[in-house]
């Protein structure tokens, strides 16, 4: 996939390492070609195809990240891409989706809508599906993010990261377990939107388990397929954060690192400083997803942020 994609940068931070008591490395996925590590597995689907699927076109549903990845590997491959996205995606990954030259259909309240919507138009059209996560070649282009990070970091003992639908995660715990078989990877969802979490701790699902988070990158309302079974047999443990825990991690990342992280893009942090007693470990990576806030929630998040602020005095 290279020189398409960014090895992303490593950045450490004594005032991180002081507060958790740990020495912790930050994979800044939000530094990737459109934002976030989606253009990993989309543009490694995307190079599967043989010529004669690839004219057919693709097509996808997607909260925002996937459907910029999406749209840039077909842009680069000369393929047509169709996105499907929620209604209330923030407008900026709207507009960078539809700046690759991909179609945009905005449809239904969540992810899971959107995406039933995209099924009835790739039945019809036979389009071929890029799923968000719940295909190998998409995991294992996410999965290069480990590749990377142990390849910097040697002793790296832990690695924190986000999750929706498990894509991410997957590729990353099979990675990482291939070179360390003793890693321990954790995975982290919202409080508000947390299938993968219940099933893991074998917790009732309910309907009611998804509601509106400011991490709309991981509110996915059911666990992939295939991503769950290497999940339950590669994943050590998955947490739950809450939008304030969130809204706190993306401040702290403003203020003292200097960057701009999204919702999901700082859970995997906001893990970090709320469970650093419970996490043993020497050495952590925190994948830190993306970055494609809408700015507009900046005054929201202060205020969610008020009772978490991550203190550095």
């Amino acid at each position: 996939m290279y020189p398409l994609i960014h090895q992303t940068p490593l950045i450490t931070s004594e005032t991180t390492n002081r507060i958790v008591g740990k020495k912790v490395y930050f994979k800044m996925e939000n530094q990737q070609k459109t934002g976030a590590f989606k253009i990993r597995g989309a543009l490694n689907k995307m190079m599967q195809l043989p010529e004669n699927l690839r004219r057919q076109g693709v097509i996808t549903a997607s909260a925002g990240n996937h459907a910029q990845g999406v749209a840039y590997a077909a842009k680069r491959s000369n393929i047509k891409a169709t996105i499907y996205m929620p209604k209330h995606t923030p407008i900026n990954k709207i507009n960078a989706t539809k700046a690759y030259g991909a179609e945009v259909v905005l449809t239904g309240v969540n992810f899971d809508e959107a995406y039933k919507a995209s099924l009835v138009e790739q039945k019809s059209t036979g389009k071929i599906y890029i799923h968000p996560f719940d295909d190998y070649d998409v995991m294992a282009g996410q999965g290069t993010i480990a590749l990377e990070f142990l390849n910097e970091v040697k002793d790296l003992d832990t690695i924190i990261v986000p999750v929706g639908g498990g894509g991410l995660i997957s590729g990353i715990a099979v990675a990482a377990k291939s070179i360390n078989p003793t890693i321990k990877v954790i995975g982290v969802q919202s409080s508000y939107a947390s299938p993968i979490f219940r099933a893991f701790h074998n917790i009732q699902q309910t309907k009611s388990n998804v509601g509106t988070t400011i991490a709309e990158g991981i509110a996915v309302q059911n666990p992939g397929q295939k991503t769950l079974p290497i999940i339950e047999k590669f994943v050590d443990d998955i947490v739950t954060v809450s939008d304030s825990e969130i809204a706190g991690s993306i401040l702290y990342m403003l203020e003292r690192n200097k960057t701009l992280v999204e919702g999901a893009g700082a859970a995997a942090i906001a893990a970090l400083f709320s469970y650093s007693q419970q996490i043993r470990s020497k050495h952590c990576g925190i994948i830190v997803s993306g970055g494609n806030i809408d700015l507009q929630q900046m005054t929201s998040i202060q205020n969610l942020a008020q009772n978490h602020y991550v203190q550095t005095g």
